[in-house]
């Protein structure tokens, strides 16, 4: 084998029938394994008036070891504070889920969509089934960019310190800021010989200090009281994202509008895998609206070195080709938020995507990671 690879292996989640949770679709799920070896799909759940929680289920295998169900466990996070609330509704969205290794607990990143627009906001867990809110990640600014006010979404955490670009170990997290101007709808709308704006369309690494966290259960955290003694320190926030680093720009045409995060990243024995999702235009829709199609990538980062790209594919590993994926709730769309390493039955090399299809169900495809590094690649443009 010499190339990354996908095959489908089907349908594992769809709206049920009488829910009006997910009258409006499941879709981009985060996939974890828990701490009783189970894995847990943490999907999107969409309600009438596009009214997002985030929901919890135990994924089921049949005797070849596939996936080939879910059996739904409840709510994980639905919107309560005001950054997840708007006027009509609001949304806790998209989720990723890592166990950072350092902090021994699962931490979800989550779009949380409140008046302002998404934003990044992170939850913590010991055990999957109780989550502590952390706040929105809050970013220090980069030269004359600002990660603040702007939209921001697809985010996901390394399981481990790694050492930013100047090589001290920190946290790092992977987003894709949505800069006014950025959003593929916009970009579509450009001329065509337009010049790629490194800064406002790139996928970024943002790295803060690693929290340095008493060793408590998180219900056991509780904020000091005024002037008394304190029985433990309030998790408030994962800290300020005070460096950054451009980590992969728009380069090959399946791509060319956007690109932007995928599950988290996963190590394999080439380095960092990242799956990520690229847009394009479909051409010759028939139509004078512009129609946008969502692909899936893969990126090998350098083991020791993350902001180094070291294969990159030129072209899509997984495109919308399914009716269930070129029909739905917005048609045209394949987007991959979970990954599972098949450990469990001894094919470390195995990985399960999990994916939202048209923004309507959940599908998974398997991936079985090649000997050697694929020649050719495609990189960024030079920075």
């Amino acid at each position: 084998m010499n190339d990354f690879q996908l095959q489908r292996l089907g349908t594992i989640m769809e709206p049920e029938v009488g829910n009006p949770q997910e009258i409006e679709g499941v879709l981009n799920p985060a996939a974890v394994r828990g701490p009783d070896g189970h894995l847990y799909l943490f999907p999107r759940l969409v309600a009438q008036g596009n009214f997002s929680r985030i929901g919890i289920a135990r994924v089921t295998f049949n005797q070849a070891g596939d996936p080939c169900g879910v059996q739904r466990l409840g709510i994980a996070l639905e919107p309560e504070t005001d950054y997840e609330r708007t006027s009509q509704g609001g949304g806790c969205e998209d989720p990723r889920v890592t166990f950072v290794e350092p902090l021994q607990r699962y931490v979800m990143s989550y779009a949380a969509l409140s008046s302002l627009g998404p934003r990044i906001a992170f939850a913590i867990s010991e055990d999957l089934f109780h989550w502590k809110r952390l706040g929105l990640a809050s970013f220090a600014p980069y030269g004359s960019i600002d990660f603040v006010h702007v939209d921001n979404k697809d985010a996901s955490l390394f399981p481990i310190a790694i050492p930013n670009h100047v090589g001290k170990m920190q946290m790092a997290l992977l987003h894709r800021p949505l800069f006014p101007g950025s959003t593929p709808e916009e970009i579509v709308c450009q001329d065509c010989s337009r010049v790629v704006d490194l800064n406002h369309e790139s996928i970024w690494i943002s790295y803060c200090p690693m929290p340095d966290w008493p060793d408590e259960p998180v219900d056991r955290l509780t904020e000091r009281s005024g002037g008394g003694s304190a029985i433990g320190i309030r998790i408030q926030q994962l800290g300020l994202f005070n460096s950054h680093y451009r980590l992969a720009t728009p380069v090959a045409p399946w791509e060319i509008l956007k690109i932007g995060g995928g599950p988290p990243p996963i190590m394999t024995r080439h380095g960092w895998m990242i799956i990520y999702h690229g847009v394009s235009e479909i051409p010759n829709s028939g139509t004078e609206e512009h129609k946008l199609c969502y692909s899936a990538g893969v990126m090998v980062l350098s083991r020791d070195h993350p902001h180094e790209i070291l294969y990159r594919s030129a072209e899509p590993i997984l495109k919308p080709e399914l009716p269930q994926e070129k029909a739905g709730t917005v048609p045209n769309i394949v987007f991959p938020t979970g990954i599972d390493r098949r450990d469990d039955i001894g094919l470390p090399d195995r990985f399960d995507i999990y994916y939202g299809m048209a923004d309507s169900r959940i599908g998974v495809a398997r991936l079985d990671l090649p000997e050697f590094l694929p020649k050719a690649s495609t990189g960024s443009p030079p920075s």
